[in-house]
């Protein structure tokens, strides 16, 4: 027997599903991991009490192309997965620093490299359920090894040399865990024409 099923949907109006903030309570307050809980209302009269919010600087990461186009990788030990994984090099945004700097800033921090082109590809959010900043993507080209690297105290990061193939082949077999950093990825190689989306689903 076949059972057919029809469901309605009935379109929201984005503009009032906005919430209004009644009150907020900090209970951590550090420039990496600040939380706080917030007492909110719905447009319809609805109170959220509690919403926790962890809040944190804004982002930056970059799939950064050498001058031989070669890919810089970046390995690192990650303590909250207990894992040792591939990333892209990036960090956050220092207070009243523009993003391309920041970008330009980090490369240089973590790989010793300086790029001529660095261009922004997009913007996404972790988790908007939980996490109140964005990070920004870039693609970096043209890189020169111009330094050593200057890590901070806690850091320690191995800079690893791919080609893009190499980079491909990372991605199919899902060895980037790196949810964000996926993301710049397929923006950047989309930049660099190597991706393309069709519009069309299967």
């Amino acid at each position: 027997m076949e059972v057919k099923t029809s469901f309605t949907h009935s379109p929201i109006d984005p503009f009032t599903m906005h919430w209004t903030t009644l009150s907020t309570e900090y209970i951590s307050n550090h420039i990496y991991f600040t939380a706080r809980r917030d007492r909110c209302q719905r447009e319809d009269g609805t109170i959220v009490d509690p919403y926790f919010v962890v809040e944190m600087p804004t982002s930056a990461t970059a799939l950064a192309v050498t001058a031989d186009n070669k890919v810089l990788m970046v390995r690192q030990y990650r303590h909250p997965i207990n894992d040792v994984i591939m990333e892209l090099p990036g960090g956050f945004v220092d207070p009243g620093e523009d993003f391309p700097t920041a970008m330009k800033r980090e490369l240089l921090e973590e790989t010793g490299y300086s790029f001529e082109k660095v261009e922004w590809v997009g913007r996404v959010a972790a988790n908007p359920g939980v996490l109140n900043n964005f990070t920004e993507l870039f693609l970096a080209t043209g890189g020169i090894k111009t330094q050593d690297q200057e890590l901070d105290h806690n850091e320690e990061i191995e800079v690893v040399e791919i080609t893009m193939d190499e980079l491909q082949q990372m991605i199919m077999k899902q060895e980037m865990v790196q949810a964000l950093h996926l993301s710049c990825v397929f923006f950047a190689l989309q930049k660099l024409g190597k991706l393309s989306f069709t519009g069309q689903l299967p």
